[in-house]
């Protein structure tokens, strides 16, 4: 007899699909359940296995008493399945206990340390009659902060976390769950002319309540005053052992300060049209009082910005934001920010790293664990082609700050960099997802998604970029990858007519994607005659990996100082805060 025949003859097709039938009608039915009386979803998957071990059990069965001609199974026969049930049984608990949250061995499920010490700001509301202020309330909280953080054993959520939750409409137990704090500030302000009402209160966030509340009804004169008010009744409040005598916040001319809180709001768009209001609102506030640290390292943020875009003339601006930085520390010696602006200018304008490291240590010795700090010198890390300390940086600042897009920005190039474009696309995604109109992230997108090889995507998200200079780059570069010769060379005759001095080092790279590396050589030469800011990147651009390979790669590296053993040799040593 074939082994067709004794199959039919035993009947195994119908049960085994009258088994698959039984066990999916099965599976949904306990899915039914599960999804409306909250069983965890292990259990459902865990039910998946046994039916799936169950299936193997029946088919033996079937065959083996078809064979006998039996109807009932012997007792020795029940043992093994019982013991078959008994894997079956454990592999469902496994499975849902994998599945479902922890608990601990009381039964409950565990809760996350919070310590006692620690606080969010939340931004405080504008009640101004015009409702035109929220730049001004927004910067009270934000200097509060600043401030908060200034006090040994306070742990202060950052800025881009706790303000992350603005409009949200969120209750304040679930804002502090979220930022994993004890404690919350939040207030409003309402200002008309020169006349300022602040209210602020400070919230123990497990169950709600208020621990203190305040208000102020002063003149714009005594903004500092309340500042310093409030800064030493959240230590009073929190009555914490750990923690030193409240700071106080460098005061200057009430008018210059409102300039600035306009000026660095306005700069946070990250537009050309932005940085242009924001440039001329520092310099309103510098008229007023020149010896405005944090109005002058605004400024010089700016102006960096504004050069590394080709938004101002490259050597003016990086100039203009030296000169806005050493005014900054001139000022004040230990102020941050603007040793990490001029590490910025010495890699990208003088291409000295030695310089930039040196910047970078000091401003990460004065601001350990601020996410500027952290990301400046990830960038060098990065430049250097220390990816893995590169990367290593970048998920601290995020760790410690998980929605700052800048952060998740400059992680995805490092991740690209490294090799690692599915990553890369999720972190450049997530950037954009917290920051929509942020210059170069759809860019970025794109060449992500060339490096996984989908194109037809890649330029989507090409053509979705709104400055027009990336929109360029990544059109050529998509066009290319789908074989479309014409479309590519006319992007990138546009870049060239637009863009020449601005972008030669992108020219670059474009060519050499098209395996054009004479060309890419040519532009390479441009970039160094005009000093194009993105050599400082040319270590890790895997954009020119079709040129890697070519004689003069490693001598043109080495012409301008990048070569690996170059890099190697410059110190650069960075602890990471616990």
């Amino acid at each position: 007899m074939s082994l067709i025949q004794r199959l039919t003859q035993r009947k195994i097709a119908q049960w085994a699909i009258a088994y698959v039938a039984g066990a999916w009608l099965l599976v949904e039915v306990l899915s039914f359940i599960a999804e409306n009386f909250g069983w965890p979803v292990g259990f459902v998957r865990g039910a998946a296995v046994f039916l799936a071990i169950g299936f193997f059990v029946a088919l033996v069965l079937a065959w083996y008493h078809g064979e006998k001609g039996q109807q009932r199974a012997t007792g020795f026969e029940l043992s093994i399945i019982a013991g078959l049930l008994l894997v079956a049984g454990a592999a469902v608990a496994y499975v849902s206990r994998g599945s479902a949250p922890e608990e601990s061995e009381t039964g409950a499920p565990p809760t996350r340390t919070i310590d006692r010490s620690s606080i969010a700001v939340l931004p405080f509301a504008d009640l101004s009659p015009e409702g035109d202020q929220e730049y001004f309330s927004d910067g009270i909280a934000e200097e509060l902060l600043n401030l908060l953080v200034q006090i040994p054993g306070l742990l202060v959520a950052a800025r881009t976390s706790s303000f992350s939750f603005k409009s949200q409409n969120l209750e304040i137990p679930e804002i502090a769950e979220r930022l994993n704090v004890a404690h919350v500030l939040e207030g409003s302000v309402r200002k008309s002319g020169n006349q300022v009402r602040i209210t602020a209160q400070l919230i123990r966030a497990d169950d709600g309540f208020h621990v203190w509340a305040e208000s102020w009804d002063r003149s714009l004169d005594d903004i500092f005053a309340i500042q310093d008010e409030i800064a030493a009744e959240v230590v009073a409040q929190l009555k914490i052992t750990l923690l030193g005598g409240a700071p106080t916040v460098a005061a200057t001319n009430p008018d210059a300060f409102a300039l600035f809180l306009q000026a660095r709001h306005v700069g946070r768009q990250q537009t050309a049209e932005g940085y242009e209001q924001a440039n001329a609102l520092f310099l309103q506030a510098l008229e007023i009082d020149p010896d405005y640290a944090p109005a002058w390292a605004g400024l010089a943020q700016n102006y960096g910005n504004q050069a590394s875009f080709g938004l101002r003339p490259r050597d003016e601006g990086f100039r203009l934001a030296r000169e806005a930085s050493n005014r900054a520390l001139a000022i004040d010696p230990e102020f941050a920010s603007g040793y990490s602006v001029l590490g910025w200018v010495a890699t990208h304008q003088d291409g000295d790293l030695v310089a930039a490291a040196r910047n970078y240590e000091r401003a990460l010795e004065l601001a350990p664990t601020e996410a500027g700090s952290v990301s400046y010198a990830a960038n060098l890390a990065l430049n250097l082609g220390r990816l893995d300390e590169a990367i290593a940086l970048l998920e601290y600042a995020i760790v410690r700050d998980p929605v700052n897009s800048n952060s998740h920005s400059e992680l995805g190039y490092a991740y690209r960099s490294a090799g690692r474009p599915d990553e890369a696309i999720a972190s450049h995604r997530t950037a954009l997802s917290l920051s929509p109109g942020r210059i170069g992230m759809q860019y970025n997108i794109g060449v992500d998604l060339l490096f996984v090889g989908n194109p037809e995507a890649a330029l989507a998200a090409m053509q979705q970029e709104s400055f027009e200079g990336y929109r360029l780059i990544g059109s050529a570069l998509a066009y290319h990858a789908l074989g479309q010769a014409a479309e590519s060379d006319a992007a990138l005759a546009e870049l060239i007519e637009k863009y020449e001095q601005d972008a030669a080092y992108n020219i670059a790279y474009v060519l050499a994607f098209q395996s054009e590396a004479d060309r890419a050589f040519e532009w390479l030469g441009k970039a160094v005659e005009y000093n194009d800011p993105g050599l400082a990147e040319i270590a890790v651009e895997v954009v020119f990996a079709n040129i890697h390979d070519d004689p003069r790669w490693l001598p043109f590296l080495e012409s301008i100082g990048k070569s690996p053993e170059q890099l190697a040799a410059i110190e650069f040593n960075v602890t990471l805060p616990k």
